[in-house]
C-alpha cells in the first residue's frame, strides 16, 4: 500500500495525529480510540505497510512511532502544488 492510501483512512491519519507528538505502545493507543485494539493492530500494520509508522519491541510491548522519511512521497506531491500557485502569484503580481 502507498502512502496516500493510508492516508485515506481517517482513522488512519487519527493515530498519526497520536503518534506525531512521541512514541506510543500498541496498548495505550487503542485505549484513545472507540475500536477494538486488533483493529488498531491492523490500522497500524497498514500504515506500516506504507512507510509511514515503524515498530520496536520494548519487552512485551510494540511501541509505534511516525516514520518521517515515509512522508517524503506525500510532500513532494504537496510541493508540487506550492510551486504552480506560486507561479501562477508570481505571474499576477508581474502583470500590474
Amino acid at each position: 500500500m502507498n502512502a496516500f492510501d493510508a492516508l485515506g483512512n481517517p482513522l488512519r491519519r487519527a493515530i498519526l495525529l497520536e503518534l506525531r507528538g512521541s512514541p506510543i505502545p500498541v496498548g495505550v493507543l487503542a485505549d484513545r480510540f472507540a475500536v477494538s485494539r486488533p483493529a488498531i493492530s491492523r490500522h497500524l500494520r497498514v500504515l506500516q505497510d506504507a512507510g509511514l509508522v515503524e515498530s520496536n519491541e520494548v519487552g512485551t510491548q510494540n511501541i509505534y512511532s511516525v516514520r518521517l522519511q515515509g512522508f517524503r512521497e506525500v510532500r513532494e506531491f504537496v510541493d508540487s502544488f506550492w510551486d504552480v500557485a506560486l507561479s501562477r502569484l508570481q505571474a499576477l503580481a508581474q502583470k500590474k
